[in-house]
This record gives C-alpha cells, sequence and structure tokens, in this order.
C-alpha cells in the first residue's frame, strides 16, 4: 500500500502538522498520565481503522512502559480487569467522543461525569483536546492511506 499523496513532505500539509503537533506537545506536557494518553489514542485509532497510527502509539505505550498484555486488550476494554476505574473513564470518553456522529445526543452525560469523578478540570480539558486531536491525525490518514508497521520511535521528533 502506498500514501495517496506524500502527505509528510508536501508544504502546506506540513503547515497543518505544525499546528496539530504544537497541540499534541502541549498535551503531552499536561497533567494527565502518559499511559492514559496512550490507552485514549489507541483506542479512538482502533475506532477510526487508522492503522499508522495504531501502530505510532503502540509503540510509543510500550516504550512508556506499558505492557503487552494491556495493549492487546486495548479494544476489548470493557471486559479486561487490567485497566483501573481511571483508564476505564477515560477509555469510555474516548469511544464517545470518537462515535459522535454514531450517538444521537455525543458524549452522554454519564459518561462525562464518570470521566469527572476520576480527572480534575485540566485533565478533563487535555482528554477532551487529546480526542479531537488524535480523531483529527486518523482523518488525515485514513484519508490519505497512510502505510503502517514501519513507525520508529521518535520518528517526527
Amino acid at each position: 500500500m502506498e500514501a495517496r499523496v506524500n502527505y509528510f513532505g508536501h508544504a502546506l500539509a506540513g503547515k497543518v502538522m505544525r499546528h496539530l503537533n504544537s497541540a499534541s506537545k502541549v498535551l503531552a506536557e499536561s497533567t494527565l498520565p502518559v499511559l492514559t494518553q496512550e490507552l485514549v489514542k489507541i483506542r479512538a485509532s482502533q475506532i477510526n481503522g487508522c492503522g499508522f497510527c495504531t501502530d505510532m502509539h503502540t509503540k510509543e505505550a510500550a516504550a512508556a512502559g506499558e505492557t503487552s498484555v494491556r495493549l492487546n486488550l486495548i479494544a476489548t476494554w470493557r471486559e479486561a480487569t487490567v485497566f483501573d476505574d481511571a483508564e476505564r473513564a477515560a477509555l469510555e470518553l474516548a469511544e464517545e467522543g470518537t462515535r459522535v456522529a454514531d450517538a444521537a445526543g455525543g458524549v452522554s452525560d454519564e459518561v462525562w461525569a464518570n470521566a469527572a469523578k476520576h480527572f480534575d478540570e485540566d485533565q478533563l480539558v487535555a482528554l477532551i483536546s487529546l480526542i479531537a486531536v488524535i480523531n483529527a491525525y486518523n482523518r488525515i490518514n485514513v484519508i490519505n492511506q497512510q502505510p503502517a508497521g514501519g513507525y520508529q520511535l521518535g520518528m517526527f521528533g
């Protein structure tokens, strides 16, 4: 498989990506735990069918200390016993926030209240923003048919 355009080498795409990457850097420096961030990025990427981001973030999560058992169970987190209540709340928010078009009411009050039990306001803002940003990356890569499997740690800075 080949990408439709050389997105990573295109001048206009580079300008767009600089802004997304700046937002990602702000989120990476937030108080939202790094492994929770990676779980959210992986789950949204799985839902969106973004192989490139799934590849990237599973590798980044493993490098940050995530276990293969937990990585293998992200797609089935509801049935898995390896995630704590805060991670489960973040994964549920990520799912509803990613599937906005599928949910007539968007993110439910119940899902929001559950997340708010586990995260402070700064972390909630980080979660909202993280879900939005990873969905933007996913859409770029899915539309462009960006091939997956070749991501190397630190590849983008």
